[in-house]
């Protein structure tokens, strides 16, 4: 055991990192497997290997009161799937991924197929747009309304700010956590006095709240299980899409393997999952005194999973910083690993493919401008990006 413990004095949430994490990463990685972050008083594990073990170990890395970086989310978020562990977890987790099944995923597809396509088409005829407004944010947004089956009108209009700032709170409280609980609370709020006859009769959400009344789930579970629909449903995708049309921009050779074989697009996506990371962090708990290579964490620690650090570590892939469509790395840690694994991956590629698959069949190619990152504590997504010369197919 080494009673040096590494430590570094680097702030994931300053806006120099939140806008571009990955140097940090890389240093982080370069210290140690695990490194003590003496701003935050949090343990940051940064391998691939000590990652995906400590995320499939619930049991000393818990989700209990530990997800986000202060204690105002995590008492909020007390009770939900994102932050329970096993038993309770898994029954909650059950309800939630109830509706989104491979067989209810299949029900899905021609219509969010349709949207994607109606999308694209109309984008294409303009010739240039902006690539997260009028496309990332679009599709994701129509999806989870009509899956939650939202009927009220504000907060169709409101549910996207929303979606961020239930990210932007999951950072230790800095000004962007604080400037953002109103907004984060307005979603709270809604989720938890929502009722069954607010929500369109044969939608998810409606299930959701007519397996309370069967006995199924807990009733105040229900609207903790929207919340996460909401909070955890649109931002992600949002940000991949967002990332993938600019790493597509910058490497036009890859958009070209993709054009020309199109049974690249699982490995496509896996490649930008990789590539950029969903998540800036997330928050565990250690419950033992736990050792990583030498480094021992205390019982009780704050831990933060790097995913963006350990999709980027030499030690797992060969060349990372280079984006290849054909590597598909289906082992990322983007969507996680273990009994907390994203529970609406399903959903999101179901999305995100039904984007590329519109794009390639309607778009030989495009440029783009320069990216306007969005800064968020917590999630890796664009605000802007200029996409023009659109050539249509």
């Amino acid at each position: 055991m080494n009673s040096n413990v590494p430590a570094s004095d680097i702030d994931l949430w300053s806006d120099e990192n939140l806008s571009n994490p990955y140097p940090a990463y890389a240093k982080l990685r370069d210290q140690a497997a695990v490194v003590k972050l003496t701003r935050s008083n949090v343990w940051a594990i940064t391998r691939y290997e000590a990652i995906r073990d400590a995320l499939g170990d619930w049991a000393t890395f818990s989700s209990e009161n530990a997800v986000g970086f202060n204690d105002g989310v995590n008492q909020a978020l007390t009770g939900t799937t994102l932050a329970t562990d096993p038993p309770l977890h898994t029954k909650l987790r059950a309800a939630l991924s109830e509706n989104l099944t491979p067989r209810a995923l299949r029900g899905m597809k021609d219509s969010i197929d349709q949207k994607a396509e109606r999308i694209v088409r109309d984008l294409v005829t303009k010739g240039a747009f902006d690539g997260v407004q009028d496309l990332a944010r679009e599709l994701p947004l129509q999806v989870v309304v009509d899956l939650i089956g939202v009927k009220d009108e504000y907060v169709r209009n409101h549910i996207l700010d929303w979606g961020s700032a239930a990210f932007n709170v999951l950072g230790p409280m800095n000004a962007r956590t604080g400037m953002n609980f109103p907004l984060a609370g307005e979603l709270y709020q809604w989720a938890s006095k929502l009722t069954i006859d607010q929500l369109e009769q044969g939608s998810i959400g409606h299930g959701i709240f007519a397996a309370a009344e069967r006995g199924e789930i807990p009733a105040d579970s229900c609207g903790h299980i929207i919340h996460q629909y909401v909070a955890a449903g649109m931002d992600t995708t949002i940000a991949t899409i967002g990332n993938a049309l600019q790493l597509f921009g910058e490497h036009p050779d890859q958009y070209q393997l993709l054009r020309q074989d199109p049974s690249l697009i699982p490995a496509a996506l896996n490649e930008v999952l990789r590539y950029r990371a969903l998540m800036i962090a997330q928050g565990r708990r250690a419950t033992r005194d736990v050792e990583i290579d030498d480094t021992v964490i205390p019982k009780g620690a704050q831990v933060a999973i790097l995913f963006g650090a350990g999709n980027h570590d030499p030690r797992h892939y060969e060349n990372p910083e280079d984006f290849l469509i054909q590597r598909n790395p289906m082992d990322h840690l983007s969507f996680g690993y273990g009994a907390h694994s994203c529970a609406g991956q399903g959903l999101a590629r179901l999305e995100i493919y039904a984007v590329f698959e519109a794009l390639i069949r309607h778009v030989k190619g495009f440029k783009i401008g320069t990216p306007v990152r969005k800064i968020n504590n917590s999630s890796l997504a664009l605000d802007k990006l200029p996409v023009f010369d659109v050539v249509p197919v």
